[in-house]
């Protein structure tokens, strides 16, 4: 067992979840996987479970009954992680917009250079690292975490980053059940409450690739729901 486990949550990716899991297994430092599938009507799913006989201690399946968000997914994921008692737990998606050769990056800056929390960041120092995106929604992506740190103040580039490692402790001490958002939001959310407790986070210079297969699961309410839920994560302060 690795004392890190990755989390991709799935709805219909039976074109890149085999591929994601063999690249996240061939990096150096030894990952487990736990797939979170919501029931995917293209048997994503079936895909997983017949990997799991090659792979039976390091990939796991969690299929769940509906499409609930991916905040709720990430959640089951989070508390699955905790008590098989995994140290780290990361936040990678399937379809290669995350690269899994930067987990061990996100690693290593909680393992070995004291973070809480390591944010696989497309914005460090204003710097784009965006590939294949058209431009209305790169700037949309670009300028909705300049908008959240100015309304919240959390001091990082890219607050809506959702490639994210977790030291278990932060995630024991933010209180899971109290989430409030499912979508686009949940990743500032989670982000805000680490911040409020004084975790130290650190962000990682990654580069991001828009999926070459599959379809993108973003809509407008989940953009909305980032828009209208920072002004009231600031004012309500999303007490510990």
């Amino acid at each position: 067992m690795s004392d890190a486990l990755v989390i991709i949550p799935t709805y219909n990716e039976k074109e890149n979840i085999e591929v994601i899991i063999r690249a996240t297994f061939k990096q150096k430092k030894e990952f487990d996987i736990l797939v979170v599938d919501d029931n995917s009507p293209d048997m994503t799913w079936k895909i997983v479970e017949n990997l799991i006989l090659e792979f039976p201690n390091r990939l796991f399946l969690e299929k769940r009954q509906g499409k609930n968000g991916l905040g709720t997914a990430y959640i089951h994921g989070f508390k699955w992680g905790l008590a098989k008692k995994y140290d780290y737990i990361i936040e990678m998606d399937a379809d290669f917009s995350h690269n899994p050769e930067d987990l061990i990056h996100l690693y290593s800056a909680c393992k070995n250079e004291g973070s809480d929390v390591s944010v696989g960041s497309r914005y460090v120092n204003n710097k784009v690292n965006v590939v294949n995106w058209d431009v209305k929604r790169l700037l949309l992506s670009y300028f909705a975490s300049k908008y959240v740190r100015l309304i919240t103040r959390i001091p990082l580039f890219d607050t809506t980053a959702g490639f994210v490692c977790w030291k278990r402790h932060v995630l024991e001490t933010i209180q899971l059940d109290k989430i409030k958002f499912i979508g686009y939001a949940f990743q500032i959310e989670m982000k805000f409450k680490a911040w409020k407790h004084g975790f130290n986070i650190k962000e990682v210079s990654v580069v991001f690739t828009d999926r070459m297969v599959g379809i993108s699961k973003m809509t407008g309410g989940i953009v909305s729901e980032a828009l209208f839920g920072v002004i009231k994560m600031k004012l309500k302060g999303l007490p510990k």
